[in-house]
């Protein structure tokens, strides 16, 4: 089963940058989608962004388009989310999630069979 572990969240002010990183372990297929999402609280978890492990595609959601950007490493084990421009409404836990799942509707957090801890990002002014 594969383990996903994240890191990197912290306190920001406004306008500032993070970076989180997330490890994925024990994965044994090629071809996969790892993502972000976000939760605060009395919300559902949010799509952030994803990457499709077959070619490197990522995605956004409208919301962070132009500020985050996501990557991976050369062997495909770690996930990044460069967070760039934060502003306060960024504040949230985030989590990493992977899935085989890799033609499915990356948007939807119901394709994912494996969710990291969450790691607290906290924008202030």
């Amino acid at each position: 089963q594969v383990q996903l572990s994240e890191s990197g969240g912290g306190l920001v002010q406004d306008g500032g940058s993070l970076r989180l990183s997330c490890a994925s372990s024990g994965r044994i297929f090629s071809n996969y989608l790892m993502a972000w999402f976000r939760q605060t609280p009395g919300k559902e978890r949010e799509f952030v962004a994803a990457l499709r492990g077959t070619d490197g595609e990522t995605f956004y959601a409208d919301s962070v388009k132009g500020r985050f950007t996501m990557s991976r490493d050369s062997a495909g084990n770690t996930a990044f989310l460069q967070m760039n421009s934060l502003k306060s409404e960024d504040t949230a836990v985030y989590y990493c999630a992977e899935t085989r799942n890799y033609l499915s509707d990356y948007r939807h957090r119901a394709i994912y069979d494996s969710w990291g801890q969450g790691t607290q990002v906290t924008v202030f002014a």
